[in-house]
């Protein structure tokens, strides 16, 4: 839990954190074991951390030591610390010259959870040519819920993000999953077909456990979806929902899609499902199926839903 530092206001601290310079703080290996048993000792005793500008320099610098748990130690005082310490772990982030300094702050400002520092992970995502930095930002993105939505969002729909950048951003949609409900649902109509795509995926991951079917509602008009890669991604998601006893029914039809994958994972799904009912339907495309592997995944389903049929 983060305790608020005992001063006048954050912007007083912000104000410090700039005044007092860019001049970059190191520590001999002897004074950052001193200081981390020092403040490992405070963390035990539930005794507060020291959150005067001096003190959260010293321990963002320590975030470069070479020893991992030193490094521990003080990433969770820095947590313990709250959100007096993003403006140092933001600029620590943005401007530091040694990478372990830059990954450890991203993961610190996970601890914290402030929304304030959402640009600064943002441009840290976007502009740090280190892909555990990427991660680690984009993990403490996800950590603010419902109000990373649109910045995650934004990365999906931009045209220059990579293909690692999209992953990580469709990642941290599952993760806050049902944290924003209603900001992924207004995303599911949206006119870019990753974000549709994104924000489907990121509900259906959920609806297992939430069982809201109004989300199930939504991956069902998907089925309809004008881009195929989103009916492919839905009927996959379908056929993981083996509770829904009406997925079969809306499931058959997509065997007869134009594209090649949405008409594999449908077969997929089908046996995933043991919907036995879709057998005849099976039967039929597998007469008029002029590709090779979907034609394979069509026969492994109507063997395995027969098997599943001579079993009842």
């Amino acid at each position: 839990m983060t305790t608020e530092p005992n001063l006048s206001s954050r912007e007083e601290v912000n104000s410090q954190v700039e005044s007092e310079g860019n001049e970059c703080i190191q520590l001999s290996e002897a004074e950052a074991s001193a200081l981390a048993s020092h403040l490992k000792e405070k963390l035990k005793s539930g005794v507060s951390i020291e959150s005067d500008p001096a003190s959260i320099s010293k321990m963002v610098a320590g975030l470069g030591d070479p020893r991992g748990l030193l490094r521990r130690s003080f990433s969770e005082s820095l947590g313990s610390i709250g959100k007096v310490a993003t403006p140092a772990l933001c600029k620590a982030m943005l401007t530091s010259d040694q990478v372990t300094v830059r990954r450890a702050a991203a993961k610190t400002l996970t601890l914290i959870g402030d929304t304030a520092s959402l640009p600064d992970l943002l441009s840290a995502f976007l502009g740090d040519e280190d892909s555990v930095v990427q991660g680690s930002a984009m993990g403490a993105i996800a950590a603010m819920g419902e109000q990373a939505v649109e910045p995650i969002l934004s990365i999906i729909e931009n045209p220059k993000s990579t293909e690692m950048q999209i992953g990580l951003a469709n990642w941290a949609l599952t993760i806050i999953g049902d944290r924003a409900p209603q900001a992924l649902h207004e995303a599911t109509t949206s006119t870019n077909a990753n974000v549709r795509k994104a924000s489907i995926f990121a509900l259906a991951s959920n609806i297992q456990t939430l069982d809201i079917e109004a989300d199930k509602n939504l991956l069902i008009n998907a089925l309809s979806d004008p881009y195929a890669e989103i009916r492919a991604e839905a009927v996959t998601l379908l056929g993981k929902l083996d509770d829904m006893g009406n997925a079969g029914p809306l499931l058959i039809p997509l065997l007869s899609d134009s594209d090649i994958w949405v008409r594999k994972n449908s077969a997929l799904s089908l046996m995933k499902l043991r919907a036995t009912s879709s057998l005849n339907a099976l039967q039929e495309r597998a007469k008029v199926e002029d590709d090779a592997i979907v034609l394979n995944v069509v026969k492994l389903a109507i063997a395995q839903l027969l098997k599943a049929e001579q079993s009842n």
